[in-house]
């Protein structure tokens, strides 16, 4: 499987190493913008504002084409493992706005309550998510979404 394919396809299926692989790159990527801006910007003398406002609309410019290129690989990334557990790739949604919805309702619903108990719901469906998705094996052999990434021959029933 080539880098594209593993990133930025939405067919077949991946491992956990190679789901692992990708957090890694998101990870590696989102440091190294980071660190480069802290740099860049950090030596900006506030005296010279025209360059730095140009560079503060260049890293905006730089990180929105980042999201939008890291969120359409994380919903790749995370479809292939979900069909490697053979579960259809929808369940990315629970497992992407659950957390978020359920974890700030408190935040945009202050007078209804309940927030508690939407936090704990939100942190079981982020473990369940991390559980799913990073820790637990794919099905044996080939499934509906394709063969099986680690190669094992499908295990015959009886033996």
């Amino acid at each position: 499987m080539d880098w594209t394919t593993l990133l930025f396809s939405f067919n077949g299926r991946i491992s956990r190493a190679k789901y692992w692989l990708a957090v890694l790159i998101y990870m590696v990527v989102w440091t190294a913008f980071i660190a480069g801006c802290l740099i860049w910007l950090g030596g900006t003398s506030i005296d010279n504002l025209f360059s730095f406002a140009g560079a503060v609309l260049l890293v905006w410019l730089i990180g929105i084409i980042l999201l939008v290129v890291g969120t359409w690989s994380g919903l790749a990334v995370g479809i292939k493992r979900l069909h490697d557990r053979d579960k259809s790739g929808w369940w990315i949604l629970l497992f992407w706005l659950g957390p978020s919805i359920l974890g700030g309702w408190q935040t945009a619903t202050p007078d209804l309550g309940g927030g508690f108990i939407f936090s704990l719901a939100a942190a079981a469906i982020a473990i369940w998510a991390f559980v799913e998705l990073g820790c637990l094996r794919g099905t044996p052999g080939p499934n509906q979404y394709g063969p099986d990434p680690l190669g094992h021959p499908a295990y015959a029933p009886g033996r």
